[in-house]
């Protein structure tokens, strides 16, 4: 098979992740986009690609890319992935699918009309103990579910002098610390637990009121002084659910949470055991049993699910992360544009339902009374 032709839009820290993502995965990088078209050069030529593109449009109109990866800021992403999949390209969109529910509806309903395939980075569903938790909730060792709990918290906006376009409604958003780190617990834990939210009670707070007017990259060390600005994205939120079935859930996330640099942690309660998932601890899975007995399910190719074996690429005791996850879900994606059906794969309409849960949060955070998510 000839090798997928991919451009990348978008060359800041996700990008670079796509990036390397998509070489593993066997694609050939036609070129780049970003910022602007000298930022486009100079990342074209570190990363050894031929093309720097100077817009969306030359890289939708370039005949040797089947693919567009789009790694761009949250209120561009309608527009990219909406050219791209008009131009009949294959779509890779960073979350948010889009920063309002209408938009995202509007992307899901052209990639389904289209037949292309359209897949948004919820990569935690990659975690092999993920995919082994989930397995033996479909198998029913849990037993009817009695709670679902959790958070996923952060450190990297807990000094004031740290900022980035994600802080900015204009760019990130109306929701900031719920859209972008809340919508990934929520596509995960229903994912793995089989259970769709139905309704949700809300509250947001800003809890660091100014913040230096000067941005960078995500997770990077602030620079100390200069002038501060107001803030109106939220820093911290809390939800509660119910879902379908009537079990509660709850959760709590933050990006000023010193010392937690990327802690999503769920813990699923049923009636005949538990599961746990710690991210930053991600080659175990804590399995509660009656009577006080615990067990430790540790990641590896030769035991558990089928999911969990096929996407445990290395021996235990030699550590899986992140960027496995994104690289097996890149590839996934690939896999599908070749016609295969790669179980878990998150795609647009995946996005879409993310997008009307943070729709629906946002609009309890502000009534302040339980919402119907739907």
């Amino acid at each position: 098979m000839p090798k997928l032709g991919i451009a990348i839009v978008g060359t800041g820290m996700i990008g670079a992740v796509h990036h390397r993502a998509a070489l593993l995965a066997g694609a050939e990088i036609r070129g780049v986009a970003a910022s602007s078209p000298h930022r486009a050069r100079d990342v074209a030529q570190a990363w050894n690609v031929p093309r720097a593109y100077r817009d969306i449009e030359e890289v939708v109109t370039d005949p040797q890319v089947q693919v567009v990866h789009v790694c761009t800021p949250n209120h561009l992403h309608r527009a990219m992935a909406q050219a791209a999949l008009e131009a009949g390209k294959h779509v890779i969109c960073e979350k948010p699918l889009a920063t309002t529910l209408e938009d995202a509806q509007a992307l899901a309903a052209l990639a389904a009309s289209t037949g292309l395939v359209a897949t948004v980075p919820f990569v935690y569903r990659y975690h092999p103990v993920v995919r082994e938790a989930r397995a033996r909730i479909a198998q029913g060792e849990l037993g009817p579910l009695h709670l679902i709990h959790g958070s996923y918290l952060q450190d990297w906006l807990l000094d004031p002098a740290s900022n980035n376009w994600r802080v900015d409604p204009a760019l990130g958003g109306a929701s900031r610390v719920f859209a972008d780190i809340g919508s990934h617990w929520c596509d995960l834990v229903e994912w793995v637990s089989g259970e769709r939210f139905v309704d949700v009670s809300a509250a947001f707070a800003t809890v660091i009121a100014e913040r230096s007017t000067g941005t960078g990259q995500s997770f990077t060390t602030p620079a100390a002084g200069g002038a501060m600005q107001a803030v109106s994205s939220e820093d911290v939120a809390a939800a509660m659910f119910k879902t379908g079935a009537g079990t509660l859930a709850s959760l709590t996330v933050s990006q000023v949470s010193a010392g937690r640099h990327n802690r999503l942690w769920f813990e699923i309660d049923g009636t005949r055991a538990s599961v746990a998932f710690n991210q930053e601890d991600a080659e175990r899975l804590w399995i509660g049993r009656p009577d006080q007995r615990e067990e430790t399910f540790v990641r590896g190719p030769s035991a558990g699910s089928a999911e969990q074996r096929r996407l445990s690429v290395l021996p235990p005791g030699h550590a899986q992360g992140y960027g496995h996850c994104f690289e097996a879900f890149v590839a996934d994606t690939y896999h599908a544009i070749d016609g295969e059906r790669p179980q878990g794969l998150p795609t647009f309409e995946d996005g879409l339902r993310s997008a009307l849960i943070v729709d629906r949060v946002i609009a309890s955070a502000r009534s302040r009374a339980w919402t119907t998510i739907g």
